[in-house]
């Protein structure tokens, strides 16, 4: 059987591949080749009548031995045999498309001309793309290179965990070759085959990962010896060594992470297919965006002109995509630039192989690569679906990934509409949850192969699907509701400090959730006063509007003695807040009253409450005592003068009504009439000051505590139009 590069080196034995002696070739003896500068020369004796070009590498080879195996090249010599530019006697070929390469087309050389061939997992991928383009079929000669390239693959890489992993990574500039010839899908089946293969059964050997790199502590690289299981059947587990620990669960994260992101999602594909556990998945995706997207793990600072503009990633020599951060004013748009079309390519990879279970990844990874997503400018619709992803757990997350920056926008610092978006998505999610409960079928369905592979060791180490989606469940409800409106309040608190946050965007999010989500109102009174103290110049009506957000009843007693003592409230909250506070000890101490005797014997009385209270609060409400009763005091008096004037008011009603008869009686009866036209001017005199006295009245309700803007205008009106009805009368 054929022995994996690493068993092969360990041994001392190399796969070596040959087409034969050199006597096959009508005496044609060579020595091997040499490379002089950038070309390469056949030590023979006879001389060269081939000259192929591989990009800007020659080779100076012979035709016969390139025909016998390459039907490529004997059509390309036939092409090129009457255009020959330096030599009628040598053809010239020009290969320039060749899948490999110059280093891939020597090997095929040599495998033409007889000599040895070293097959290694790091050649064998490039190597076979380049038989397969050379047309080195059987029909021209059994064993050709195209049968025994085949046969390493399948017989020797398909069965090491290792020599996938190098073969898959070597198969990225050999495209559309490596993809047309299934060698990526064969690998990555391959690969998904032995992740989700019991570690228990698997020979283990602490030797360094795939990419050459040292080993890590406590990691190792498995291998297996079986073909059989390479193509999908069952394999034969070699029981572990005793003493020989039990490997963990995420063993082939730091492997697969080395892929390139196309060849990373056609490996998690396989394994979605194959059963592995959705929490494993999620895992090994934030591993491999934790190396491939360093700015996962940054914080974002939004400048002083709104936002950030633009964030893109420059690729290093380590493979890695570094974040930079482009003020405004830049001149290049570094959106559309080639290092960030690339991360944005691995963003939105990610965004659509994670799974879409609950609790597959955390939502402050969700969080963070939503951020990278909007600022990279990434597809709208996988937008959408990674801030509902977000909703679904919103619970779980932490302000500062919370704190998305504005992208392209002069007006908030951070993203307040997002964050009511995700508030939305979260509601919505909490209403389904209520509508259909969780069904545990489906996570035992999925838990079923995790049991195959993993055992209960591995179940031990990550709880399995239902345990997981049976814990988050519980999670929902009324205490997912009040993490969610203390996060809301915290970032409402951070938010307010923008002088460009509008009052409506403010009053929208804190009023997005349900009063019932939050018990006590302390973070939201935090967050109006600090968005007063960042905003002086607001009306006393927008104050007003602003401190609807919250309820005085549900502050504690700290945040009604931060209010009562609060210049930025308008006074009808503070006073509100004092009178919400003097509700509670009332029915606190009715309360206390109402029970029965202590186990001391005695109950407390109200004076004993009363001095319990500090001495702060006892003088505040002093003070706010005072100026209430000075207020209801004053309204007593202003209803006592209305009603004075209100029958004023009757009286000069029933004067303008007989006033007609009177003048008309006077005409008649001479003498009489005249008496009253005497006493006419001195009844009107009094209708006149009567009326100012009325007029004054109505301003003084107006300005009142008591009266009201709508009933002052009325009177005002009733006044006007009696004095029209006098003057009309007069005349």
């Amino acid at each position: 059987m054929w022995e994996s590069e690493s068993d092969a080196g360990e041994r001392g034995l190399v796969p070596v591949l040959g087409a034969g002696g050199s006597d096959r070739h009508d005496g044609l003896k060579t020595d091997g080749f040499v490379r002089r500068d950038h070309s390469w020369y056949v030590n023979s004796d006879i001389p060269s009548d081939l000259l192929v070009r591989v990009g800007d590498v020659s080779f100076h080879l012979h035709k016969y031995p390139m025909i016998s195996r390459s039907g490529k090249m004997g059509r390309v010599i036939y092409e090129s045999a009457t255009a020959a530019a330096l030599d009628p006697d040598t053809a010239v070929a020009e290969l320039d498309d060749l899948p490999g390469g110059a280093d891939s087309f020597e090997l095929a050389a040599r495998f033409c001309y007889g000599m040895a061939v070293d097959l290694t997992a790091s050649n064998i991928s490039g190597l076979r793309c380049a038989a397969e383009y050379l047309e080195m079929t059987e029909d021209l000669e059994e064993g050709n290179l195209i049968f025994k390239t085949e046969a390493f693959l399948s017989y020797v890489v398909l069965s090491s965990w290792r020599d996938s992993i190098v073969v898959l990574k070597s198969c990225e500039g050999l495209s559309p070759w490596a993809e047309n010839l299934q060698i990526v899908r064969r690998c990555s089946e391959s690969i998904a085959w032995k992740a989700c293969t019991n570690p228990r059964g698997v020979r283990w050997a602490y030797t360094g990962a795939a990419s050459g790199r040292p080993p890590r502590s406590g990691a190792a690289s498995p291998r297996w010896n079986n073909a059989g299981g390479a193509a999908g059947g069952g394999s034969k587990e070699s029981s572990p060594g005793r003493g020989q620990p039990v490997p963990p669960a995420d063993w082939w994260f730091e492997d697969v992470s080395v892929l390139r992101i196309d060849h990373f999602v056609r490996v998690v594909t396989a394994i979605k297919v194959k059963g592995m556990r959705f929490d494993l998945i999620g895992a090994a995706i934030t591993h491999y965006a934790s190396k491939w997207l360093p700015g996962l793990t940054k914080d974002v600072v939004p400048h002083a002109g709104g936002g950030v503009d633009e964030q893109w990633a420059q690729v290093s020599a380590a493979g890695g995509l570094h974040m930079i951060i482009a003020g405004p004013g830049g001149k290049d748009d570094v959106a559309t630039s080639a290092p960030a079309r690339e991360q944005r390519m691995v963003v939105e990879s990610l965004i659509s192989i994670t799974p879409p279970q609950r609790d597959s990844v955390s939502c402050g990874f969700l969080l963070r690569l939503l951020r990278l997503a909007i600022m990279l400018k990434a597809a709208p619709a996988l937008v959408t679906e990674l801030e509902k992803r977000v909703g679904m757990q919103l619970e779980q997350a932490a302000l500062p990934d919370l704190l998305i920056p504005s992208v392209g926008r002069a007006d908030t610092a951070y993203d307040v509409d997002l964050v009511q978006r995700l508030v939305e998505h979260f509601l919505v999610q909490e209403q389904t949850e209520q509508v259909s409960s969780y069904s545990p079928g489906r996570g035992e369905a999925h838990a079923q192969p995790e049991r195959e592979y993993y055992g209960s060791a591995a179940g031990a180490r990550m709880p399995p699907a239902n345990a997981a989606a049976a814990s988050s469940s519980s999670g929902l409800g009324l205490n997912a509701k009040a993490r969610v409106a203390r996060l809301l309040d915290s970032y409402l608190s951070e938010v307010s400090r923008d002088r460009n946050l509008s009052l409506t965007k403010f009053q929208v999010l804190a009023e997005s959730l349900p009063e019932s989500a939050r018990a006590c109102d302390d973070g939201l009174y935090r967050a109006v006063d600090s968005y007063l103290k960042a905003h002086p110049a607001l009306t006393e009506h927008e104050r007003k509007r602003l401190c609807r957000v919250m309820d005085c009843q549900k502050l504690s007693f700290d945040a009604c003695m931060h209010a009562a003592q609060n210049e930025r409230l308008p006074l009808r909250v503070v006073v509100q807040v004092l009178f919400s506070e003097q509700v509670k000890i009332s029915n606190a101490l009715a309360g206390s009253s109402a029970l029965k005797a202590a186990p001391d014997g005695a109950a407390p009385t109200r004076r004993q409450l009363l001095d319990a209270t500090p001495q702060s609060f006892q003088e505040g409400w002093a003070a706010a005592k005072k100026d209430i009763n000075t207020l209801k005091f004053e309204l007593e008096s202003m209803k006592a003068k209305y009603l004075e004037l209100q029958h004023d008011m009757d009286a000069l009603q029933k004067q303008v009504t007989q006033s007609p008869a009177g003048e008309h009686g006077g005409k008649v009866g001479g003498g009489g009439g005249k008496a009253q036209q005497q006493q006419g001017p001195s009844a009107w005199s009094n209708g006149w000051k009567k009326l100012g006295r009325l007029a004054k009245m109505t301003g003084a309700e107006a300005a009142g505590p008591g009266g009201g803007h709508g009933h002052a205008a009325a009177q005002g009106e009733a006044a006007r139009k009696a004095q029209r009805r006098w003057r009309n009368s007069i005349s």
